[in-house]
């Protein structure tokens, strides 16, 4: 009950302030993966028409909410989303001194704490991931590069006339190296 009543508090926080990745869908009022899926298909099809040829480059982040580092998270927290005070200290005290075991057939692990990530099926973890990996919506803009997110999954795409078509290879290289460069 506690994690929807903050939720309801953050998601009113980043719509008053606009704070939201520009081409995010997930986890947003009137956003799905529907609209996520009409945008990039529409820009294709509009290009086609124009008799430009795309590229289309498909990145799904494995286990990307596993791998949330939590100074990282807590710093862009407060320095870009504006979360300070007690509010900042629910997501400290959240995420903090979290443990894990395994357990099978009665046979349990010794608990590890949780260095890393949010907590899975969690009614905040999608969102702070969200704002975790708001960056990535900067780096693809420097490339000039149309994309579209959900959750986890990004598409990055561009069309061209057909005489251009390695230099956009090139750029949508580029894009993507800048992209695991920023993951790793």
């Amino acid at each position: 009950m506690l994690e929807k009543v903050v939720m309801s508090q953050l998601l009113d926080h980043l719509n008053t302030n606009e704070l939201w990745p520009r081409f995010q869908s997930a986890y947003r009022a009137c956003h799905s993966t529907e609209t996520a899926l009409l945008r990039v298909l529409n820009d294709l099809l509009t290009a086609s028409d124009d008799g430009q040829v795309s590229l289309l480059t498909l990145l799904d982040l494995s286990a990307a909410f596993d791998t949330i580092d939590h100074d990282i998270l807590f710093h862009r927290l407060e320095h870009v989303f504006g979360i300070q005070n007690s509010a900042l200290s629910f997501f400290r005290s959240y995420l903090t001194e979290r443990k894990q075991m395994v357990s099978i057939s009665g046979y349990s692990s010794n608990p590890s704490t949780l260095l890393h990530g949010v907590p899975q099926g969690s009614v905040l973890g999608p969102i702070l991931f969200l704002l975790y990996t708001q960056p990535l919506s900067q780096i693809i803009d420097r490339h000039s590069v149309s994309h579209s997110e959900f959750a986890d999954d990004s598409q990055l795409y561009d069309s061209v006339p057909r005489e251009q078509f390695d230099s956009l290879l090139s750029n949508m290289q580029s894009c993507v190296d800048d992209v695991k460069l920023w993951m790793t």
